[in-house]
């Protein structure tokens, strides 16, 4: 008989990194395109009159670089439960239930599509994270995912909720520690937001939740990720070599949410990009001093799309190309910001888009990359990826 660590390292370790071996996204049917949004908004929650605050509002959205987002809550919904409107009302019964009954479907319409794309049996996933700010119950929502999908019941699952913006990044760097830590595992993690939660009327008083108004919408992601990939079989699209994350000191006020009799209540401040200004180019030299990588313009940049201003603050302070962000750009002009997916809805576009030109790997013709991730706290993630080559 072995000792333990022989044990463990036959029997329980991975040989080589966690890596992303297919990825699925899915949004609602139902979307609305920005230069309409103010106009449709402020008419579904009877605030027309308010006439300076739609004006500064429509501003708001001129300058999200946000083309379309897609929601969940259609208009004939909030025609059918007005209490989604009022902010002093007791709703959150009404929100969790509109919010709980589709955003595990939602997040299922991701898990398909990605299981599709990897290509073996679903008898085949051994673990399974689920992950949501917008929609809380017990049995968790990975127990919803379980039955969805018809996974097998002993799958080791978790659930993570109330991460935030940077929850994509968090349910990689779970699934990166499981993958290697667990020979064979092949990991599930699904992202599925809904922000009826947080959808309320207009208000002077609320003017940081008028941001998230102009930027928030409803969306989901999956990936598998694994390591030692069957050879003929799986096909890796990212490795991800290392992950870290720093919490930025005295910035806690400036993203919250809170739920409330009303639902959840968000809160923002225009400090966050300055706060990720400050902070970005020391979290980034944590991570990639140990490869001996100080150019950022050397790497491909999985950004999350948290709005215009951040994304210009990053790109300002590590000095890069205008370039460097198009997938994090495109995402947000597409999908508008949904929370916890975003991130790698970018993921998913940065491999799109150097397939589509036809480069050398899966990270814009470029070997090494980082995955950004922002969100409450103020909270950054950093995880160190390795692209993977796209010729047989």
């Amino acid at each position: 008989m072995g000792t333990v660590e022989d044990i463990r390292m036959v029997q329980q370790r991975a040989k080589g990194p966690a890596a992303v071996l297919a990825i699925g996204t899915s949004n609602p049917p139902f979307c609305v395109t920005q230069d309409t949004y103010p106009d449709y908004y402020f008419r579904i929650t009877k605030s027309e009159h308010l006439k300076e605050l739609k004006q500064k509002f429509k501003k708001m959205c001129e300058e999200s670089m946000i083309k379309r987002r897609y929601f969940h809550q259609t208009e004939e919904m909030v025609k059918q439960n007005p209490s989604l409107i009022s902010r002093s009302e007791r709703s959150l019964d009404t929100r969790q239930d509109i919010v709980l009954s589709e955003v595990h479907n939602l997040g299922k319409a991701a898990a398909d599509k990605a299981i599709t794309e990897w290509g073996r049996p679903k008898s085949d996933i051994t673990h399974l994270i689920f992950c949501s700010s917008t929609g809380v119950e017990m049995p968790a929502g990975d127990y919803r995912m379980i039955n969805l999908l018809g996974l097998n019941p002993s799958v080791q699952r978790f659930t993570v909720y109330l991460h935030g913006c940077y929850a994509g990044c968090s349910v990689l760097r779970m699934a990166k520690d499981l993958a290697e830590n667990n020979a064979g595992a092949r990991v599930l993690a699904v992202c599925a937001e809904i922000y009826a939660i947080g959808f309320h009327e207009p208000s002077e008083e609320f003017l940081g939740a008028l941001v998230g108004g102009a930027l928030f919408a409803d969306g989901a992601a999956a990936i598998i990720v694994g390591s030692d990939p069957v050879v003929g079989v799986e096909r890796p699209i990212f490795e991800m070599v290392a992950s870290h994350q720093t919490l930025i000191p005295d910035s806690g006020h400036c993203i919250a949410g809170k739920f409330k009799e009303a639902g959840m209540v968000v809160e923002l401040t225009k400090e966050v990009p300055r706060f990720i200004y400050e902070n970005i180019e020391q979290c980034m030299k944590d991570a990639f001093d140990p490869f001996g990588i100080s150019d950022w313009n050397s790497l491909f940049c999985i950004m999350h799309p948290g709005g215009p201003a951040i994304l210009d603050r990053a790109e300002e302070r590590l000095s890069l190309r205008p370039d460097k962000l198009c997938a994090s750009r495109k995402v947000l002009s597409e999908y508008g910001n949904t929370f916890s997916p975003a991130v790698l809805f970018v993921m998913d576009e940065m491999r799109k888009y150097s397939a589509e030109k036809g480069l050398s790997t899966t990270g814009d013709g470029l070997e090494w990359g980082v995955l950004l991730g922002f969100g409450p706290g103020v909270s950054v993630d950093t995880v160190v990826l390795r692209s993977v080559s796209t010729k047989e």
